[in-house]
């Protein structure tokens, strides 16, 4: 199993439990086979979605994140909860990741980034649901620009404790929950996109 497994959060805050969470999840996807790649949403200057703004010009660090989205075949969102659904950043970066570049020869299609991508979901929370509500306002919007969503998904309730001084996870079940889920969309992945060579 040697899929290319894209791993990020919807978070730039420093100490972002979903920050951690993603991290937690890249070194466990890394001890099932996968090529990790871990994004960090934060090295991409992406200004707020404005169509006048794009009529200017798509800012290269789009042009780059939809790069980057499009050659790994499988990925893992971790999710943060604000009021009930997914974060501000997470929505304007999928808005410009699934933009349309008018005239570009490989990005006038704006779901060419998405489609046929096998996401898994996480997401953490101190709350008791863990973030479970931010999930499932995301699970349609994927399935709206044609990802393959993964069945399984881990939502880390009382995340304040949940994970020890470097960014492990202390619950061995914890860990088992998040495996499941990465080992699904390394495994629906691998059989929709077969890794070459």
């Amino acid at each position: 199993m040697h899929q290319q497994l894209l791993v990020f959060a919807g978070s730039t805050r420093q100490q972002s439990f979903n920050r951690k969470l993603a991290h937690a999840a890249a070194a466990i996807a890394r001890e099932a086979g996968a090529r990790v790649t871990t994004l960090e949403l934060s090295d991409f200057d992406i200004p707020m979605y404005n169509a006048d703004l794009e009529a200017q010009g798509t800012p290269a660090d789009v042009l780059r994140l939809k790069q980057v989205l499009h050659d790994h075949p499988a990925w893992i969102i971790c999710s943060p909860e604000y009021n009930g659904s997914y974060t501000a950043l997470l929505k304007n970066t999928i808005d410009w990741a699934s933009s349309p570049v008018q005239g570009h020869p490989d990005w006038q299609d704006g779901t060419r980034s998405f489609r046929g991508k096998v996401v898994g979901m996480l997401s953490a929370s101190p709350g008791a649901l863990g973030g479970l509500r931010s999930q499932s306002h995301l699970a349609p919007l994927l399935i709206n620009l044609e990802c393959w969503l993964a069945p399984r998904a881990f939502a880390l309730g009382g995340a304040g404790t949940a994970f020890d001084d470097s960014g492990t996870l202390v619950q061995p079940a914890h860990r088992d929950r998040v495996r499941a889920v990465v080992e699904q969309v390394l495994w629906a992945a691998e059989r929709l996109q077969p890794a070459v060579g």
